[in-house]
C-alpha cells in the first residue's frame, strides 16, 4: 500500500474535531441565558452555567476537564441541577412544553394529597414560567437518584386510585429519595462522587435508614374523571415490549390501567428476577402482571394485596438475606466480601431492633 493510499484512510479520522470542554452543549445554553433570572427567583446553577464562566481547569493550571465538576455537561436536554439559596437545598429544575404533564405533577403536590404517606409522586415544590418563552414553564422538584443505586408498589396504587395512569413507569423513572441514606447528599452531575467532587458519598443501608420511591416524568400520564371511560389513544412508553402495542398497534384505544401494571411486572422481571437469586416468591404475581390478555392482569389494587399478603408470610431471617445476583459466583472473593459486609450489617440491624419492612400506615 502506497504512502498516498494510507494517507486517505486516516483523511475521515483528521476530520473528526476533538471535544471542547470549554463550550456549552446547545441544549445548555438555554440554562446559562437564564442564569440570572433563575438566581433573582431563588436557585443557583453550578458555576459552569453563570456569565463569564472560566473553566477550574484553566483557573488552576492543573487537573483534566473530565475530572473537574464544572467539566461535566447536563446528561438530559430539559432537565438541570440547581440550588435552593434561601436554604441550600439541592433541587432538579425541569424545563417543559406540555400542559398536561405540569397539571398532573401539581395535582399530586396540592393537598390533601401532597402530604398523604401512600403518594410516591415526586413533589413539585415550585413553577416558574419563562417569561421570555410562549408556554414554557420550569418545575422545581428535589434532587432524586436512581432506585437501584446502591443496591416499591403502593404509589402506582394511588395513582390509579385517583383516576391517573402513569404510562410510562418503567426503569428511568423510578427514582428514590436520597435525603435518608446520602445525608451529606451528592454531586448532581456524577452521582458516584461528594458533593464538593473530591471523594465518594457516604450512605447508610435502606434498613437503617429507610427512604422513599417516587415516580417522575408525567408527560405520558392521563388524568380521568370518576365514572368516565379509561380507554384513550396512548403513546409508547420506554418498554416496548407492552403486548397489546405489539399485536394490536397504537391506533386503536387501550385501557391505560392494564399497560401500567404490565410495566410496573416487566420491570421487576427484568431488573430483579432475572438478575437476582431468591425472589422466586414473587414469580407468580409478576407473570400475572404481565399477562399478554390486559383484561387477565390483577388490578394495582389487588398486586398490592397480594405482595402484602406474600411478604408478611416470609420469615424475618428471609427478609433481612442478603440479595445475591444471578451470575455472582459463589466461592469467588467478590462474593465473599459482600458476604462478610452483609454479616457486619445485619449484626447491627438485630441488634438495634430494626425492622426489615418499613411500612407506610394503611389507607383508612
Amino acid at each position: 500500500m502506497s504512502i498516498q493510499e494510507v494517507a486517505q484512510l486516516f483523511q475521515p479520522l483528521q476530520k473528526v474535531k476533538s471535544y471542547d470542554f470549554r463550550a456549552l452543549e446547545k441544549d445548555e445554553v438555554f440554562w446559562m441565558e437564564h442564569q440570572q433570572w433563575l438566581e433573582e427567583k431563588g436557585y443557583m446553577l453550578r458555576p459552569r452555567y453563570r456569565p463569564g464562566w472560566v473553566p477550574s481547569w484553566d483557573i488552576n493550571k492543573r487537573g483534566r476537564p473530565y475530572d473537574a465538576e464544572d467539566g461535566i455537561s447536563t446528561w438530559h436536554p430539559y432537565v438541570l441541577d440547581a440550588t435552593r439559596i434561601s436554604d441550600n437545598t439541592m433541587v432538579m429544575m425541569k424545563r417543559m412544553k406540555d400542559p398536561v404533564e405540569n397539571e398532573i405533577g401539581m395535582y399530586f403536590s396540592t393537598e390533601p394529597l401532597a402530604s398523604h404517606p401512600h403518594n410516591h409522586c415526586v413533589p413539585v415544590y415550585d413553577v416558574l414560567r419563562v417569561t421570555d418563552l410562549d408556554n414554557v414553564v420550569i418545575a422545581i422538584m428535589p434532587l432524586l437518584r436512581p432506585f437501584d443505586d446502591p443496591w416499591f408498589e403502593s404509589g402506582l396504587q394511588f395513582m390509579h386510585r385517583y383516576n391517573v395512569s402513569h404510562g410510562d413507569c418503567t426503569l428511568n423513572n423510578i427514582m428514590m429519595d436520597p435525603r435518608p441514606t446520602f445525608p451529606e447528599m451528592f454531586h448532581p452531575a456524577d452521582i458516584s462522587m461528594s458533593r464538593d467532587f473530591k471523594s465518594k458519598p457516604k450512605f447508610y443501608s435502606r434498613t437503617s435508614r429507610p427512604t422513599k420511591y417516587l415516580f417522575i416524568d408525567f408527560g405520558l400520564s392521563l388524568k380521568f374523571k370518576p365514572g368516565q371511560d379509561h380507554r384513550a389513544l396512548l403513546a409508547r412508553g420506554g418498554d416496548k415490549t407492552v403486548p397489546e402495542f405489539v399485536w394490536v398497534g397504537l391506533k386503536k384505544r387501550h385501557d391505560p390501567f392494564p399497560v401500567d401494571v404490565y410495566y410496573l411486572g416487566n420491570l421487576i422481571r427484568e431488573e430483579f428476577l432475572q438478575k437476582t437469586k431468591g425472589l422466586e416468591f414473587i414469580k407468580p404475581l409478576v407473570a400475572d402482571m404481565v399477562q399478554d390478555d390486559p383484561a387477565r392482569r390483577p388490578t394495582m389494587d389487588e398486586v398490592v394485596s397480594r405482595f402484602d399478603t406474600m411478604i408478611y408470610s416470609l420469615s424475618y431471617w428471609w427478609l433481612i438475606s442478603r440479595l445475591v445476583g444471578r451470575h455472582e459466583k459463589r466461592w469467588s472473593i467478590s462474593a465473599a466480601k459482600h458476604a462478610i459486609a452483609h454479616v457486619y450489617r445485619t449484626t447491627i440491624h438485630v441488634f438495634m431492633f430494626r425492622n426489615p419492612l418499613p411500612r407506610t400506615p394503611p389507607e383508612s
